[in-house]
């Protein structure tokens, strides 16, 4: 079965090969990063209170949809506190010895930050425990009757734990860290600015017109809407001689068959099947997948958190359905409930 290209514009998750543009474009302390105004104001109490008794700053559990900034705002910790930063992720810490390894080379005040910490084998999450309780790794040396427990006492530090699934996370491991922030999507006038702060990085001259047209296709999500920024700037300079006005943004975001809400090809073929194929539904998520080529673990978890988000689609006891604002932005005729069509 044919399956949703991974390479989606507007795919939250990182693409490798973007990882060098996406920390170009990182703010550096809580003063230049923009949105999450509660986040923020609650971190640099704690960030200067710890700084107050030169101590290390508590764990932090950061959580929320990919893109939102959970990783720059690991890195924004790590500069105000002026500390150093090691960076893993829950997969790559497969034995325990990778986990002692980093703890015990962890200085005084640093910031080891662990991405998509859900995916941490639970055997770590052990270990965990009294690094991040007692600064202390127990450690068992041999096997049988002649094993023993090391304890290696640490130095004081701090884990910031990233996750986009709190509820995989082990309520241990969870209630270990002191501080919760849980990141939400943008606002338009936030995701305008990041994208004038972007524009600003990049050399590129645009007036607000054209900004707003990216910032209401980038589905409330700064990766996005800088990934969109930079394909614009690719449009613009291979056709239109480096020109940023609304028309030439227009066309570019066109061309990559972006519409008004946000929205590609892929979304638009799920709904446009459950309203001409199934008259709006409901329908059964493996009927849907089976009609729109798609694996059903792609539909649940890719296309339609962001559907489901924006009001399109409903998820109902018989399956799922087309609501009227989907209608409406397709551009069909609204039905109403009791089988006849409104005008």
């Amino acid at each position: 079965m044919e399956q949703l290209e991974e390479s989606r514009v507007i795919d939250p998750e990182l693409a490798p090969k973007e990882a060098g543009f996406d920390a170009a474009l990182r703010p550096k302390s809580l003063n230049d990063f923009i949105g999450q105004a509660v986040v923020k104001e609650n971190l640099r109490i704690f960030i200067e209170a710890a700084k107050g008794r030169s101590e290390a700053c508590d764990h932090v559990l950061l959580y929320g949809p990919p893109g939102l900034g959970k990783t720059t705002l690991a890195h924004v910790i790590a500069n105000e506190m002026e500390a150093s930063v090691r960076v893993t992720s829950g997969p790559a810490l497969e034995r325990v010895g990778d986990l002692a390894a980093i703890l015990t080379n962890l200085e005084q005040g640093d910031i080891l930050f662990i991405d998509e910490i859900h995916r941490m084998n639970r055997s770590i999450e052990e270990v965990l425990y009294p690094a991040m309780e007692d600064f202390a790794l127990d450690l068992v040396i041999g096997k049988g009757p002649t094993a023993r427990t090391l304890r290696l006492n640490l130095k004081r530090f701090t884990i910031i734990g990233a996750t986009t699934r709190l509820s995989m996370l082990s309520a241990p491991l969870r209630d270990r860290f002191g501080m919760h922030f849980h990141l939400d999507f943008y606002g338009p006038d936030e995701m305008r600015e990041i994208l004038r702060r972007s524009s600003n990085l990049l050399n590129i001259q645009m007036d607000e017109r054209p900004l707003e047209l990216i910032a209401n296709r980038s589905r409330r999500t700064p990766r996005i809407g800088n990934r969109l920024l930079k394909r614009v700037r690719d449009y613009s300079q291979v056709m239109a001689g480096g020109v940023y006005d609304e028309t030439i943004v227009q066309k570019a975001l066109t061309a990559l068959e972006i519409d008004t809400l946000g929205l590609d090809e892929a979304d638009r073929r799920v709904l446009r099947a459950l309203v001409e194929k199934f008259q709006g539904g409901p329908v059964g998520l493996s009927t849907l997948a089976a009609a729109t080529s798609e694996e059903m673990e792609t539909l649940e978890e890719v296309i339609e958190p962001f559907l489901l988000q924006q009001g399109l689609l409903a998820r109902t006891l018989r399956g799922r359905m087309a609501t009227d604002l989907a209608y409406q932005h397709l551009g069909f005729t609204i039905p109403d409930r009791q089988g006849t069509m409104l005008q």
